[in-house]
């Protein structure tokens, strides 16, 4: 059996995370059964985590083009066609088709939907689009129950027949988990843009008495355009000593245990990887209510929750941390070991494809 994975992400070497997990066991288990596995990315330099994946990379055009490209160039007929991290039920599918006609298609919808939702007009061509082009889709896969009903909201209730939810899942395994109490130490992991919200967390501090905020530190990992108006509001609100940005990380499975809390104040989420991973290391998370977050996350058991741009709430919650009079003492790990773990999402991804 051939498959074709259509990935819109970027492999990075200082970023080695749960998807590239993912991506790296499920090509291994295809191996298994002889199955072959060309992997279709958005940006690939060779590095050693990698290596034996067959790997096209895009650069400078789509993906979905650059596969519906290489297919015709090589003459390639996949049997599978799978897509990660793409726009669901556009013109792409319906090319798919026309070039492999004998093929199973599954889209594993990864996309954050907007806090406040799609304009009318872009919700109507949503509702058209699935209308014209979900025909050319046998399965669709979201990975939160928040997905799964914004798949139908979105692009139709018909859809619920061939629609199922696979959580995301990550490799328990390779992460150090934190063992003692790390005081005033918060680390946040996120891809620095606007809707990530973490002018929140910088606007929350500013609330908080400085003698609270003595000897706290704030770790940012993440790279991203908004990350020049984050340091320029940390200058303003004079966190510097307290805030610090430092890039991306491929070690961040060490890292999380160096901290006591993880800090997602987002906008937009559909099921957040980081959340699984600070969650492994036995790092509870304070984040919002959007998304899946709620799905993985109960307030003042695994985490602190609050609603998205509250930071008058986020910045009571870390008071109350950093005063002592809240605290989470259970080993938040065991949730993400039995329900969450990346061996499942592969096994749950296989059992959708037809003869394996």
């Amino acid at each position: 059996m051939k498959i074709a994975i259509i990935c819109n992400y970027v492999l990075k070497p200082n970023r080695i995370g749960g998807m590239d997990r993912f991506y790296k066991l499920f090509n291994k288990k295809c191996l298994e059964v002889n199955h072959q596995v060309d992997w279709y990315f958005s940006h690939y330099e060779e590095f050693d985590f990698y290596q034996g994946l067959s790997i096209i990379s895009s650069e400078g055009t789509s993906v979905e083009q650059k596969f519906i490209d290489s297919s015709k160039e090589k003459n390639i007929k996949y049997d599978v066609i799978i897509t990660h991290f793409t726009q669901l039920c556009t013109k792409y599918y319906k090319q798919f088709k026309e070039l492999h006609p004998n093929s199973y298609t599954i889209a594993v919808d990864h996309n954050a939907r907007p806090l406040k939702g799609y304009s009318l007009k872009k919700s109507i061509k949503k509702r058209i689009d699935g209308l014209l082009y979900s025909k050319y889709i046998n399965q669709f896969v979201g990975v939160s129950k928040y997905t799964f009903y914004h798949i139908l909201k979105d692009y139709g209730k018909n859809l619920k027949q061939k629609t199922q939810v696979i959580y995301n899942g990550i490799d328990t395994t390779v992460f150090k988990k934190k063992d003692k109490d790390l005081a005033h130490n918060f680390i946040v992991v996120a891809h620095l843009t606007y809707n990530k919200g973490i002018q929140d967390l910088l606007k929350a501090l500013s609330l908080i008495d400085k003698n609270l905020l003595k000897n706290t530190q704030i770790d940012i990992y993440g790279e991203g355009p908004f990350e020049y108006q984050l340091k320029t509001l940390t200058n303003d609100f004079q966190l510097e000593k307290i805030v610090n940005f430092k890039g991306s990380s491929s070690e961040l499975n060490i890292l999380f245990a160096n901290y006591n809390y993880m800090i997602q104040p987002t906008y937009m989420e559909c099921f957040s990887l980081s959340i699984l991973e600070s969650l492994s290391a036995n790092v509870p998370v304070i984040t919002t209510t959007v998304g899946g977050n709620l799905e993985v996350l109960k307030d003042q058991v695994n985490g602190y929750i609050f609603k998205p741009k509250d930071y008058t709430k986020l910045a009571s919650i870390l008071t109350a941390i950093l005063s002592g009079k809240e605290k989470i003492t259970i080993d938040v790990s065991k949730l993400i070991e039995d329900e969450f773990y990346i061996e499942k999402m592969v096994e749950e991804h296989l059992k959708i494809i037809p003869c394996i």
